[in-house]
């Protein structure tokens, strides 16, 4: 009888766990895309929503349809670093997964609900080492390490470059040529956000389904296929959230600070991206936001907010380091490894 029952065990029902237990993953990862979605509306349709040159349900409709063509046709290399190049030795189990996927999205969720922009990269990344250390795996201190130092360095350097970019564009003289160049700004600041949605699929799908590639859950095409669809439905149904605050709460902007914020943004990304590293889209553009409010006056900068933002920054891979480090002590506690 017992070798009757070991032998259902192993062609029945471990099979049967094991594929509970991906779609579990499956499940949570989507919610984590979802809470991603609304997340960053802000940070790519924030400024032409702020300076009045696209309606709020454009907006989120233009961000969703980018945000799933960028995930679907250019999102495989970063999926394949998530899923490869953070956690090093030994097999991932997609119980580890788990813990990192409900961690990452319990966070985030958190602080969209706070109306505070925080970095998602900085939370999975994180999540994924406190999981590991946890469950003995090996991390890759080396990649962790150039990616620490593009998160140092790309606030400031996008708030000296808001300075520059926002005072180069108020030196345009008010005359009839100087007016006619200006008409341009609204179009071009659409189409820089229009092109921040695309990088925002392409970029920051593999936060919640980058983790699929480590258990080989599904060809990259479908995860990324699948991570932005559900993006694309949390920024159309929550997304307003943080829209309205990075719109409005953070900086009082102009056309002309707005434009600059915004090409700052996609200069930093783009920068990161070239070294084959990833940066905050969020942390980027208010850091832009901030050396537009400098170059015109410290009172257009809100400032209770800004800390509360900085705060949220500091804390975030504190807190995904934390708690899903307890976590997946709890868990192997708990059933053991």
């Amino acid at each position: 009888m017992g070798r009757y029952q070991e032998r259902v065990s192993t062609l029945y029902l471990a099979p049967l766990r094991r594929r509970m237990t991906a779609a579990l993953l499956v499940l949570i990862s989507l919610a984590f895309a979802w809470s991603m979605g609304a997340h960053y509306t802000g940070a790519v349709m924030g400024m032409p929503f702020a300076a009045h040159v696209i309606r709020l349900r454009t907006a989120l409709l233009s961000l969703a349809v980018l945000t799933v063509v960028g995930a679907a046709v250019a999102s495989e290399g970063v999926q394949r670093t998530v899923g490869h190049e953070i956690l090093l030795g030994g097999h991932v189990s997609i119980r580890t997964l788990i813990v990192v996927e409900i961690g990452a999205f319990a966070l985030t969720t958190a602080y969209t609900y706070a109306k505070v922009p925080t970095s998602t990269i900085q939370i999975l990344v994180f999540c994924l080492v406190g999981a590991g250390v946890a469950a003995g795996l090996r991390v890759d201190w080396w990649t962790i390490g150039r990616l620490a130092v593009v998160w140092v360095l790309a606030p400031p350097v996008a708030v000296g470059l808001g300075y520059v970019f926002t005072r180069g564009l108020d030196r345009l003289p008010l005359t009839d040529a100087g007016a006619e160049r200006l008409k341009v700004l609204p179009h071009l600041l659409v189409g820089v956000g229009l092109a921040a949605s695309f990088t925002l699929g392409a970029n920051d799908v593999s936060n919640a389904v980058g983790v699929w590639a480590s258990v080989k859950l599904t060809p990259l095409l479908v995860a990324g296929l699948a991570g932005g669809v559900a993006m694309a439905i949390g920024a159309l149904t929550w997304g307003q959230r943080i829209l309205r605050r990075v719109a409005f709460d953070v900086v009082t902007m102009d056309l002309r600070m707005a434009s600059a914020a915004q090409l700052v943004q996609a200069v930093v990304v783009l920068l990161a991206v070239a070294q084959g590293l990833f940066t905050s889209m969020n942390q980027a553009l208010i850091g832009a936001m901030l050396g537009a409010g400098l170059a015109r006056s410290r009172t257009t900068v809100q400032r209770e907010t800004l800390v509360g933002i900085v705060r949220g920054w500091l804390i975030s891979p504190i807190s995904g380091f934390a708690l899903c480090y307890v976590l997946e002590r709890v868990v192997i506690g708990t059933i053991g490894r």
